[in-house]
């Protein structure tokens, strides 16, 4: 709010501090939702980018060991909980965070 802003500067509190102090802290709650949504689509989508060369999980894991070991329903039950196990840690990571950083009332 512009007079939060206006408050700090009548205290005194330079342009940095101010960011530091009162802008950031309201804006975080805001922010940390869409960016664990965000993190958790990049992990997801990551199994995508085989088709433009990136090796990740899927290429080196399920390629090299349906290859070697001729199970296709082991290595890609193995491939799914990594990226079970990624999604978790992320979402359990961000709503941490998030739970943090929430506005408590008083």
């Amino acid at each position: 709010h512009k007079g939060q802003k206006e408050a700090a500067h009548a205290l005194g509190i330079p342009a940095n501090r101010t960011l530091r102090l009162v802008v950031i802290p309201q804006a975080l709650p805001l922010i940390i939702p869409p960016i664990a949504s965000n993190y958790l689509n990049l992990t997801k989508n990551s199994s995508l980018a085989i088709a433009i060369g990136y090796f990740d999980i899927v290429a080196t894991l399920g390629g090299i060991s349906l290859m070697q070991t001729g199970k296709e329903v082991e290595t890609m039950s193995l491939v799914l909980l990594i990226y079970l196990c990624l999604s978790l840690c992320i979402s359990a990571s961000m709503n941490f965070l998030n739970h943090r950083v929430t506005l408590k009332a008083r």
